[in-house]
């Protein structure tokens, strides 16, 4: 049985190009996988917190030592890091602010990289043999040609620490260009069915 995580990062809604490409992403992967499982973690209504003290204290603790305080504090986090641990395929849809990923999803990143979960104690990568796809949508077009492509951090970040984590099988599907569609130039849908083909061969 496949399981597919998706972790959705935008706060608008049916207006949001990623979360519209992940709905299409999903419908297609579910096709394709009559019996697989859909794990959803939407970062808009989960409560996650950015990393505190009392956080690092019980990171740094050895397991067997934590209080009860230490557990609750890590509780989020050890159930982040059982969906990625769960799943065979990560898909993460977000938007791009201010050439990088917001801040939501950077907290994410956080509670998942774990020495000794995801992130071995020598520095090597535990998620071995995982793919993930990246469904990024951006006002400014980022990909290879563009005069402004050196401003592409958030794909540059999103690949560095899913290879930190051991996933180094990563597929960017980048929905530049996307501003067009806020400002009424083009049809949600029509804009949507240009990267039909990349997801179609992601998903399957």
């Amino acid at each position: 049985m496949s399981k597919l995580l998706v972790v959705e990062t935008s706060p608008r809604g049916d207006h949001s190009i990623s979360r519209n490409l992940t709905e299409r992403f999903v419908n297609t992967w579910l096709s394709a996988h009559s019996d697989g499982v859909v794990i959803n973690r939407d970062l808009m209504t989960t409560d996650l917190p950015f990393v505190t003290a009392q956080w690092l204290q019980a990171y740094f603790t050895p397991a067997e030592l934590h209080s009860t305080e230490m557990k609750d504090a890590l509780r989020l986090s050890d159930e982040l890091v059982a969906e990625l641990l769960a799943a065979d395929h990560v898909v993460i849809a977000t938007p791009v602010y201010n050439y990088n990923i917001p801040a939501a999803l950077k907290a994410w990143v956080d509670h998942v990289v774990r020495k000794g979960l995801t992130l071995g104690n020598d520095g090597a990568g535990l998620l071995k043999g995982k793919r993930a796809t990246v469904l990024m949508a951006s006002g400014g077009i980022y990909t290879e040609g563009s005069p402004i492509r050196d401003r592409d951090i958030a794909t540059q970040y999103l690949r560095l620490i899913l290879g930190v984590i051991g996933v180094t099988d990563v597929t960017f599907i980048a929905a530049g260009g996307a501003k067009v569609v806020d400002l009424g130039e083009v049809p949600r849908d029509e804009f949507l069915n240009r990267f039909h083909g990349e997801i179609e061969a992601e998903a399957a």
